[in-house]
């Protein structure tokens, strides 16, 4: 039996940034017909059980990507049995993740998503919730660039089950 990459999307409220990122991977990994696992998850619980925010299906639907059956759900410390990669769109979302790790190990399948298409460079994806609709499609855009580099290292074979995270 094969062990499937699985990773986590995650932002403060899974409402915006993260399913964002979740429905592009699935899209991107189900054309590339590359068998990945792919989820989100979020910090608040205001948000808990609600369907993405509205801007955020809109952006999507527009690149025929259907986000609507998402629904917001909390990390748990549990997700660092269960993934991979778990990939944070901001440093105050990398801060909350470590502050859940248990073990080093932990803290080495997470980082921020925008690292993979510039390493170390730390750059994070804005959270466009209190914004207008095109801070929306800046969002999209820059996890498109993103989610198009995951696909890469995955089809690549750089990024696998289980590997070690460094």
């Amino acid at each position: 039996m094969r062990n499937i990459m699985k990773i986590l999307m995650v932002c403060l409220g899974n409402i915006c940034r993260s399913p964002l990122a979740e429905g592009l991977l699935k899209h991107k990994f189900r054309n590339n017909k590359l068998d990945v696992q792919v989820d989100s998850c979020g910090f608040e619980y205001d948000h808990l059980g609600c369907q993405p925010d509205y801007r955020a299906i809109e952006i999507a639907a527009m690149n025929d990507i259907d986000i609507t059956d998402k629904k917001a759900r909390l990390f748990t410390p549990a997700n660092f049995d269960i993934y991979d990669k778990i990939l944070v769109m901001d440093n105050n979302n990398l801060r909350m993740v470590a502050s859940k790790a248990r073990t080093k190990d932990d803290l080495k399948k997470v980082d921020l998503i925008m690292n993979v298409v510039e390493p170390g460079s730390n750059k994070q994806v804005p959270d466009p919730y209190y914004g207008r609709r095109d801070h929306f499609v800046e969002t999209f855009e820059m996890l498109d660039v993103a989610t198009d580099k995951i696909v890469q290292l995955v089809k690549s074979k750089q990024w696998s089950a289980n590997q070690d995270n460094n």
